[in-house]
């Protein structure tokens, strides 16, 4: 039978040292931990660009975001 992914995890952590156990610790912890803004917070910015301008944006990812250069970086 396949082992789950929690099993495979733990039978490899149980082949660390201490000190390696707790760098898995302290990285399934960070993992854990959101990042990032709330959206809530992103609402004060709601309206500042216009209309106009999001139009335009949109069109240059659609025309442009799609697209290959070979020559370029």
């Amino acid at each position: 039978m396949a082992k789950s992914l929690k099993d495979e995890i733990i039978e490899q952590v149980d082949q660390l040292a201490d000190p390696q156990r707790r760098q898995v610790l302290d990285f399934a912890r960070q993992l854990a931990t959101p990042s990032g803004t709330p959206g809530r917070e992103l609402l004060r910015f709601k309206g500042l660009i216009s209309q106009t301008d999001l139009d335009a944006i949109s069109r240059a990812i659609e025309e442009h975001c799609e697209t290959i250069d070979p020559h370029g970086w």
